[in-house]
């Protein structure tokens, strides 16, 4: 969204309003949606390579565009390419596509699909329209075939590559602003609450305003024309200007960070029963100088230092400073997709992996050292031994 330094006044507030004025027009929607589907292809993407192995698709290591960008600190710009133009029928209906993609160092790359809506659409048609384009199974083919073939163009910059069971899906509806039925422009404050729900939780029935409390952000604004607003799955963004996609650029990045954390938490609920059983067989084991354990160690503190490690720079990978409207909006993106819980849980499971590290290096020092005096006390033993011999 536009916002130039010095320009507007900042407004996270409520809106749009709970219901629309019974005496409002009928709405009207012009703009797109943009359907995101997050894969981690690896441990760490190098995006200097990636960018020289994807020249054809004309590759840029975009920033945001506001005036002001220098207020938001991206350690590695990530790579956004181009994949083309396509036509689909998804949910029987005929679609053109623009596909393209953005690779971030910390291992994920984001496939987006561009689709216009038809424009201009009245508003219970365009929210009807974006839940059947947006449920069809339809498109976790198409993502899954533009993933293959981007990860073959690029797989010698992927370090450790490998694709995780755990993904992440967002939508984005863009308007470019709404109108009435004669073509005039229309306040956003004449959408309603419900209308949002409607649009971003698929609900058509009337929601409390506790669960939509719950369930969506505030609606933030920077002017009176522009808006965003999000739920766990869906943002909507009213942003007048076609060249301005800080939001959305914000809001992907934090799915992306979202998706290592989804990941890391799942890796580490299933490292944790594994190493416990590997710990009970060495235990079985037979070796008096503490070595039983020597692999499992390793095993554990490499897989604590990779966790820390990655986790350290996705969160660290863009930070908003000076920036009012943007740090809110990122802030309650994180908020709503339970980015806190999911770090408060890897922050626990990785606690547990270095007591359980701890655990078995000192009971590994005390067998060493157990193993030590035994040795000691053989070689005194056999002194003795010899000693008495000698004098025989």
């Amino acid at each position: 969204m536009s916002a130039n330094a010095g320009a507007g006044s900042l407004v996270a507030s409520s809106t749009p309003e709970a219901d629309r004025p019974a005496e409002g027009p009928e709405l009207r929607a012009r703009g797109e949606m943009v359907l995101y589907r997050l894969f981690d292809v690896g441990y760490e993407i190098d995006l200097e390579q990636a960018f020289q192995l994807l020249a054809s698709s004309s590759p840029e290591r975009l920033r945001p565009a506001r005036g002001e960008a220098q207020a938001i600190r991206i350690a590695n710009p990530p790579v956004t390419v181009r994949l083309g133009r396509t036509s689909l029928a998804v949910a029987g209906l005929p679609l053109e596509l623009e596909v393209s993609a953005r690779l971030f160092d910390f291992g994920v790359v984001s496939l987006r699909a561009r689709v216009l809506a038809p424009s201009p659409c009245p508003w219970a048609e365009f929210v009807d329209w974006c839940a059947a384009i947006n449920a069809s199974p339809d498109w976790a083919g198409h993502f899954e075939h533009w993933r293959v073939g981007l990860v073959d163009r690029m797989r010698p910059a992927i370090n450790r590559p490998a694709v995780a069971s755990v993904a992440e899906d967002y939508t984005v509806f863009r308007l470019r602003g709404l109108e009435d039925g004669e073509g005039r422009a229309v306040p956003i404050r004449a959408l309603g609450e419900q209308d949002v729900a409607g649009l971003l939780l698929g609900e058509r029935r009337v929601l409390s305003a506790a669960t939509r409390r719950d369930l969506l952000s505030p609606g933030f604004s920077y002017y009176e024309d522009d808006l965003a607003t999000m739920a766990w799955n869906a943002a909507l963004v009213i942003e007048p200007a076609a060249e301005d996609e800080d939001v959305q650029y914000v809001l992907e990045f934090a799915n992306a960070q979202l998706l290592e954390l989804r990941y890391y938490d799942a890796l580490l609920d299933a490292e944790i029963p594994r190493i416990y059983g590997e710990i009970a067989a060495a235990r079985r084991g037979l070796n008096p100088f503490g070595r039983r354990f020597s692999r499992l160690l390793g095993v554990l503190q490499a897989r604590v230092a990779d966790t820390t490690e990655v986790i350290e720079r996705v969160e660290n990978s863009l930070k908003v400073t000076d920036d009012v409207f943007l740090a809110r909006v990122y802030a309650a993106a994180l908020e709503v997709f339970r980015g806190p819980t999911w770090r408060v849980g890897i922050d626990r499971k990785v606690a547990i992996l270095y007591e359980a590290y701890s655990m078995l290096n000192a009971e590994s020092q005390a067998q060493r050292a157990e193993g030590l005096e035994i040795a000691i006390i053989a070689l005194i033993i056999g002194e003795i031994v010899l000693a008495l011999l000698k004098h025989r």
